[in-house]
């Protein structure tokens, strides 16, 4: 099964007077690791030259001392960390893109992914544009392009650019003199900017990227906002803001973000603090220890407990030169990452019982394994909590579980599932709570669509979704043994 997809992180730098803004993006980019783990990029802009590099790897393999040096001062800089487990995972998916037309050169960089990007792209193969990677950013890269080529200035090109663009983008773009942030109209992945003491801009994915450079957190971008980064300072352009209900993904704080950020102005980790306390109220146990998985599940399981007055216990050591389990390419690689990645505190849980605390279900298998961790580890009893709800649905805006086949909630109840993964109940957060966990994001939106299926934009049909990404022949041929198998 296609595993979470393109659920990327972008940083971006804007330095009036010039400075190493390269360094600054690494640092950027580390905090944003969590995000993307198989690839990363900068590019530089020294007046008017663009300096690049991206490649497969980590931040700190791919940006050596050695690498860092050749980049030199700039006075901007964009930056992105990158995964996508569907289509090829090689350097020419690495972003920013770069593009050079006639009126100049732009880079870009893309958190999010497009409902439409199959008839956008096949609209500019019609019309002889040639692509170079199976990313639905270079698709944006042609369209702002196209734009650009009718208009006098890279703005005024992205905002009509974004009329072509649905569904989930935030876009760093950055032009020979000017750096910008785009945010879709719905919001659907967040978007920030900050300014250091010494006047540099900085703008991340989150805010917690803001922290690891020294940048005072200014605001959120704003759904449909487009901000202009120049030496005459920031200006903004609100044509497409409020043109549609706000859509921000609600697993930004059930487990994408990182949980010191503050998204669309409130704290994740109080969002996930709020998951367990409803946990505790919804499905009460008697038990004696409530643990987390790391990382995402550490802040619900404290909810939990001090909802409830059950102790709260560590209950697993992480191995922190391991990534997320549930973005690594493959499902082997994710098995074998988590017999290294979690090991049990046997004091913590022998004899006891357990109540486990973890994000999210997709599959099981991983839950399996860690409810075997913990019975092997001597725990009595091990109950597990979910802090969101059931996922039975397909998303087509960044995190990108790509059919209900392979969900295990879609198949099974919880008590089912319980009886697979060995535990001895099984509770998921509802519905109704998992929209209370920012204060006012039931009245200002949260996309829930893999839990409830409304989905605030048409999607793309099933059979059009990873053409690109798969070469996959057209209706009424035979599908490769890849596609046959999936």
């Amino acid at each position: 099964m296609s595993e979470i997809r393109e659920e990327c992180g972008i940083f971006g730098v804007f330095s009036p007077a010039g400075c190493d803004v390269a360094r600054m993006a690494y640092y950027g980019l580390y905090a944003l690791q969590h995000r993307g783990q198989e690839s990363c990029g900068i590019a530089v802009n020294d007046r008017g030259v663009f300096h690049t590099y991206k490649d497969t790897g980590l931040v700190n393999e791919v940006f050596t001392p050695e690498r860092m040096e050749k980049f030199g001062l700039g006075n901007c800089a964009i930056g992105h960390v990158r995964y996508g487990t569907t289509g090829t995972n090689d350097r020419s998916n690495a972003q920013p893109v770069v593009v050079n037309h006639i009126k100049g050169t732009m880079a870009l960089a893309h958190n999010g992914n497009l409902v439409n990007s199959y008839e956008l792209r096949s609209e500019l193969e019609l019309r002889g544009s040639i692509f170079h990677t199976t990313s639905d950013t270079e698709v944006i890269s042609y369209i702002i392009t196209n734009k650009r080529l009718e208009t006098s200035s890279i703005e005024e090109a992205v905002s009509r650019a974004m009329y072509r663009l649905e569904g989930a983008y935030s876009l760093l773009v950055m032009s020979p003199q000017k750096l910008m942030a785009v945010r879709d109209s719905r919001g659907f992945r967040p978007l920030c900017y900050g300014k250091t003491p010494d006047g540099i801009y900085v703008v991340a994915s989150e805010s917690c990227a803001l922290d690891a450079v020294g940048a005072e957190f200014v605001r959120d971008v704003e759904p449909g906002e487009i901000l202009i980064f120049d030496k005459a300072g920031v200006r903004s352009i609100r044509e497409h803001c409020g043109r549609q209900p706000r859509s921000l993904c609600v697993f930004e704080y059930i487990y994408f973000a990182r949980p010191d950020s503050v998204i669309d102005g409130y704290s994740v980790h109080e969002a996930r603090v709020r998951a367990g306390g409803f946990l505790a109220l919804e499905h009460p146990v008697g038990a004696d220890v409530v643990v987390g998985v790391p990382d995402s599940g550490l802040d619900a399981a404290l909810g939990y407990s001090r909802q409830s007055g059950i102790p709260y216990g560590i209950g697993f050591i992480k191995n922190r030169y391991i990534g997320r389990t549930f973005i690594a390419p493959g499902q082997k690689s994710r098995e074998d990452m988590l017999r290294i990645k979690l090991n049990p505190i046997c004091e913590v849980v022998r004899g006891k019982r357990v109540v486990l605390i973890d994000d999210s279900i997709v599959r099981g298998t991983t839950s399996a394994r860690i409810v075997n961790l913990l019975c092997e580890a001597g725990a009595s009893e091990v109950h597990m909590r979910i802090a969101s709800p059931p996922y039975l649905n397909p998303c087509y805006y960044g995190t990108d579980i790509d059919s209900r086949k392979y969900l295990i909630a879609c198949r099974h109840t919880a008590d089912e599932i319980a009886k697979i993964i060995g535990a001895d109940s099984l509770g998921y957060l509802s519905l109704e709570n998992v929209k209370r966990l920012a204060p006012g994001a039931d009245c200002c939106g949260c996309c829930t669509a893999c839990f409830d299926g409304r989905y605030p934009t048409a999607v793309p049909p099933e059979n059009r979704k990873f053409r690109f990404e798969e070469k996959i022949p057209e209706c009424g041929d035979e599908a490769p043994k890849g596609e046959q198998n999936r």
